[in-house]
């Protein structure tokens, strides 16, 4: 029987195939594939997947597209669902910009930028830099006014000197959106619609729902909210596939989607800091506000990286593997129908990684058996990040199989 949680375990999956250098990418609408191009997918194997996507996991919509064309699909995937702390990733993406002709200097201070909060700033934190900011090592440990980070394991406030230590807290990530419009003059909303929707011909982006929210009392920064569809987050993920390249324009510089990928924190580090995320399956380090996989024992996990969000909503990447097909998996989404909003949980720590996998093997007969190789690595991935017991679910992802 199919089941749901009203807070937030629905998981929305899709899933991409990308053949070789070469790739499709949609335009307006995704493109649907012809019988002969969709036969491979359409067999008993397939019909089967379908019944355990029904009948053994909590996923609410799939899409599989190869060679840039739809070859299956379940569920919904145009509802706009609530991305949560995917969103740092995409604010990162609209630093670029801005950072390379000048505008957003990062070794800039909340100093002098004239950061300031309901508790105040102590005068060691106010040397903390731009780049400590999207890096999550400013050591501020000022009270967040949106629910989600992790400062159950901040060190005492005035007891780090910027840059020194790393802390996953919301103050960063929203006193970096502040700082983003600030320097800019732009509205965040407005310049994923410019940067981003548009160039990358969203079918489901809706600026009149994204709303800023956080508690003002608490911090001045509020924090930006921002809801997709499934099917617009895989063309953020194609984006990052293709190092900023959206068809023949770089939407995101090359040299910038390097810089936010590059290290800033190792998962030495991160798992020291935030005991949590010993043992949760995947070592995790951090740049700019994306997460990158590290001590990869699978050569196939090499490079890759996230954008990662509360109960599973993810964007994940993994560039590296050498052979010409891939496959993306998008899940954890939550949507407008089952959903309350965090602030509205009235829990502490809304952004919780420490959720157990969908504990429901897949059947044998959908690994093995005469499947097709592209297939059987589909059906693979999928058991592994709902079965294999990973604490952090990784959800969108590219894989060069």
């Amino acid at each position: 029987m199919k089941t749901f949680c009203t807070i937030a375990a629905t998981f929305l999956m899709m899933a991409i195939t990308l053949q070789g250098k070469a790739q499709t990418f949609p335009d307006r609408v995704w493109h649907q594939a012809s019988e002969e191009e969709a036969k491979p997918w359409h067999n008993d194997k397939m019909e089967a997947f379908r019944e355990y996507l029904v009948d053994s996991t909590k996923i609410t919509g799939l899409m599989i597209v190869h060679k840039g064309k739809v070859v299956f699909d379940y569920g919904d995937v145009e509802e706009l669902s609530y991305i949560a702390s995917c969103r740092k990733s995409v604010l990162s993406m609209l630093y670029g910009k801005y950072v390379e002709d000048g505008t957003i200097r990062l070794n800039k201070t909340i100093k002098e930028l004239g950061i300031d909060d309901v508790e105040g700033i102590l005068p060691i934190e106010q040397a903390a830099t731009v780049k400590d900011i999207i890096s999550a090592r400013s050591g501020v440990y000022h009270p967040e006014g949106y629910a989600g980070g992790m400062q159950e394991y901040a060190p005492k406030r005035g007891s780090v000197e910027p840059g020194s230590y790393w802390l996953y807290s919301n103050w960063d990530f929203n006193v970096a959106g502040f700082i983003f419009e600030q320097e800019t003059g732009k509205n965040i909303y407005d310049e994923v619609e410019l940067q981003l929707a548009n160039p990358l011909h969203m079918q489901d982006w809706d600026h009149s729902i994204q709303k800023k929210q956080g508690n003002t009392s608490i911090s001045k920064y509020l924090a930006y909210p921002m809801w997709f569809s499934t099917r617009d987050m895989a063309r953020l993920g194609l984006l990052m596939l293709n190092k900023g390249k959206w068809k023949d324009v770089q939407v995101v510089s090359e040299s910038w989607v390097d810089e936010m990928l590059a290290t800033r924190t190792t998962h030495e580090e991160l798992n020291n800091n935030v005991p949590v995320f010993k043992g949760s399956g995947v070592n995790y380090g951090y740049g700019y506000m994306w997460w990158l996989w590290q001590d990869v024992s699978d050569p196939r996990y090499k490079g890759a990286y996230s954008a990662k969000g509360a109960m599973g909503q993810n964007i994940t990447v993994y560039p590296a593997i050498e052979n010409r097909s891939g496959l993306q998996d998008q899940s954890g989404l939550r949507t407008k129908k089952f959903i309350r909003h965090p602030n509205q949980s009235g829990t502490k720590g809304s952004h919780d990684f420490r959720n157990g996998p969908i504990n429901k093997k897949p059947p044998s007969y959908l690994l093995h058996g005469g499947t097709p190789q592209l297939f059987k690595s589909f059906i693979s991935l999928i058991y592994f990040f709902f079965w294999s017991g990973l604490k952090l679910f990784v959800g969108y992802m590219v894989v060069r199989l």
